[in-house]
């Protein structure tokens, strides 16, 4: 299973206003593991950016000045994204964002949504936890992600933040990736430790078929005498 963790940053808050995105950062995950395969550019806008979108992501006029255009990466972009289910927080923004560029360039490629599945992690998390705040920096602090080093936003540096947050709000498993949560100390202590991906991979075992008739005939016979069979085919 792939997918693709994505933040964007941009110039403003409204594609309809004329905004236009400056950065996309995108990190890879096959099999709910970091594979460091990762997707970064920076864009030029072909506009100002505004005073207040400075101020949350520090990404100045000038130094966009000798950076590609969207259309000048759209290809190596689609060749990422392709065929990945993507992982966004707050999506309608980003995929807005994406789905404007797209409109803007001189042959027609479709809709993000042509490309890749997308998870809204702003969702799952209100679901999950309902009338708690759940913005990117309040979940790190519900799971014990250190983010101390994020002054400013970054496309890329969030969707490394968020792809660490994503394992923990649909793993649900957080104490098995440190030492310290299995030795049961707080949670605010814990950092998490990211598995070697030169692992060799664990072997899957498979039942017989002897073994999975009576792996059935088992689970008919507790649901005959009453009881709920939650792995019931």
């Amino acid at each position: 299973m792939r997918q693709v963790v994505l933040d964007t940053e941009t110039t403003g808050l409204n594609p309809e206003e004329g905004h236009r995105i400056i950065e996309i950062g995108c990190v890879e995950l096959v099999n709910r593991r970091l594979t460091d395969n990762n997707f970064h550019v920076y864009l030029n806008p072909d506009r100002h950016i505004d005073e207040g979108a400075i101020e949350v992501h520090g990404i100045s006029n000038e130094f966009l000045l000798d950076k590609p255009r969207f259309t000048d990466v759209v290809e190596d972009f689609i060749a990422f994204i392709d065929g990945a289910e993507l992982i966004i927080h707050n999506a309608p923004f980003d995929v807005g964002f994406l789905n404007h560029e797209f409109s803007l360039l001189d042959k027609p490629l479709g809709k993000i949504e042509d490309y890749s599945r997308i998870f809204d992690t702003l969702i799952y998390a209100r679901q999950k936890y309902p009338g708690q705040r759940n913005s990117l920096d309040a979940l790190c602090k519900r799971y014990s992600i250190d983010n101390s080093h994020r002054e400013l936003h970054g496309a890329l540096l969030d969707a490394e933040i968020l792809a660490d947050v994503f394992l923990l709000l649909t793993g649900g498993q957080s104490s098995l990736l440190d030492d310290d949560g299995l030795q049961g100390n707080s949670a605010g202590s814990r950092k998490i430790k990211r598995l070697s991906t030169d692992r060799p991979r664990l072997p899957v075992i498979t039942c017989s078929d002897a073994e999975w008739q009576s792996h059935r005939q088992r689970l008919q016979a507790i649901e005959k005498a009453g009881g709920n069979c939650l792995w019931k085919d």
